[in-house]
């Protein structure tokens, strides 16, 4: 599990800042060390409480360490609005394309399916829309904040994204979910011709159209950028203990996890934000949440591979471009393939072969390939709230494409969670039991 592995020697821990004695008892535990439990360890810490996060690897090592780098604030649409539905048979046609389902896992994920094609229908569309709406705007202000009080503002790009239409016909398949993101003030313009090659010179022509969003954002390394807000988390107090989280359990008195080794934890409160790892240990607390894994691949060349000026967004072909400052990352498409599958590295040369086409003269060699699990529910809500048999146990996992972009927001929504404040955000829309 995310927030889990073996429990490594004392000296380990020791020089995390930690020890086992220490851990015994905190006033919140944290499973997860990915972006989003960064984050909410982050608040927590601020806020003067005693915290400890959990993880079997180390801090923003798996999933949160290989992102697109995006702060996508301007990504209001579930993915069942955004013409997926529309396109499933086409993508499923192609093994590698876009989306990809394994036969063999077809039975176990029609459920799943089942929910995203009922996410999709008119009536949920406008409860869904304002609820990733006003996530959004909380997301931006609380995100700026903290990288001030982190100090890790010049991590932050503010170079907009350039979405790129292969037809007229796609690009008007886009205006009415543009329509829909100009109702909550977002930004952007439709451009072509010489416009859109200021914007991204040594494109194919193959390309019509574009359309810029100049308040995208994007930062120089999300793993670079995780790594900064827990050491800001940490000079707060925040600790870490490596471990594998076998099984939680709540009482009168807190939570109690039980580590791979056997040894006990115990906390007054406990977030599971693990990740795509989540809805395994809410189960242990009677919580069944439709979490599914989207399994995305990229690959990172070095940066000289091309120069590109902005994240670039392929959308009929699911993959973005995005520049980094450790190098150039090709990356995104959908495998919902569940977690214990190995990963088909196909779809990452995949996606590298397709940028070739999309950018003449792109250097493919020397580049490093990565598979990501990303917690996806239905309706590309996060589940952000109390465990039902609970209310020292919090949930904050499933952001699904957005948990870099979430990840500020949800750790303000967490900490009002705990210090019993109101919500920042209506939070019935995330709640765990709305399933």
């Amino acid at each position: 599990m995310r927030g889990s592995a073996h429990v490594q020697d004392d000296s380990k821990l020791a020089n995390e800042g930690h020890s086992p004695s220490s851990a015994l008892r905190a006033d919140i535990a944290i499973i997860g060390g990915g972006i989003i439990g960064i984050c909410a360890a982050a608040f927590l810490a601020e806020a003067g409480l005693d915290v400890t996060v959990f993880d079997r690897t180390g801090i923003c090592e798996e999933t949160s360490s290989g992102n697109a780098a995006a702060f996508a604030f301007s990504d209001v649409l579930p993915l069942a609005h955004k013409g997926m539905i529309r396109q499933l048979p086409k993508w499923l046609a192609d093994p590698l394309g876009p989306l990809s389902i394994p036969p063999a896992y077809l039975p176990k994920l029609l459920p799943w399916l089942i929910r995203f094609w009922r996410a999709g229908a008119p009536g949920k569309y406008e409860a869904s829309l304002t609820a990733q709406a006003g996530m959004m705007k909380l997301a931006e202000a609380e995100w700026m904040d903290l990288l001030d009080r982190s100090g890790t503002r010049p991590m932050l790009r503010e170079d907009g994204s350039l979405e790129l239409y292969e037809s007229e016909a796609e690009f008007r398949a886009s205006l009415s979910g543009w329509a829909a993101r100009e109702r909550f003030g977002i930004g952007f313009r439709h451009v072509e011709g010489e416009a859109l090659a200021g914007l991204q010179p040594g494109l194919s022509p193959r390309f019509v159209k574009g359309t810029f969003v100049p308040g995208w954002k994007t930062v120089a390394d999300p793993k670079l950028l995780g790594k900064a807000v827990w050491a800001y988390a940490q000079s707060r107090g925040a600790r870490f203990e490596i471990a594998r989280v076998e099984r939680v359990a709540a009482n009168q008195e807190g939570a109690v996890l039980t580590l791979a080794d056997g040894s006990t934890r115990q906390a007054r409160q406990l977030v599971i934000a693990a990740g795509a790892w989540s809805h395994l240990l809410a189960r242990q607390l009677g919580d069944r949440i439709p979490l599914e894994t989207e399994r995305g691949y990229n690959t990172t060349l070095p940066k000289s591979a091309f120069d590109v000026k902005r994240q670039l967004i392929f959308s009929g072909h699911g993959f973005v471009i995005t520049p980094l400052e450790t190098g150039l990352r090709v990356g995104g498409a959908v495998e919902l393939g569940g977690i214990d599958r190995p990963p088909n590295f196909d779809r990452s040369k995949a996606l590298l072969q397709k940028a070739r086409k999309f950018l003449p003269g792109l250097d493919p060699s020397g580049g490093r390939e990565w598979m990501g699990f990303r917690p996806s529910l239905p309706d590309s809500v996060p589940v952000i709230g109390r465990a039902t048999r609970s209310r020292q146990v919090i949930y904050a996992f499933g952001h699904g494409h957005l948990g870099l972009t979430q990840a500020a927001a949800t750790g303000r929504l967490i900490l009002e969670f705990v210090l019993g404040q109101t919500s920042s955000v209506d939070p019935a829309p995330f709640s765990p039991q709305r399933f």
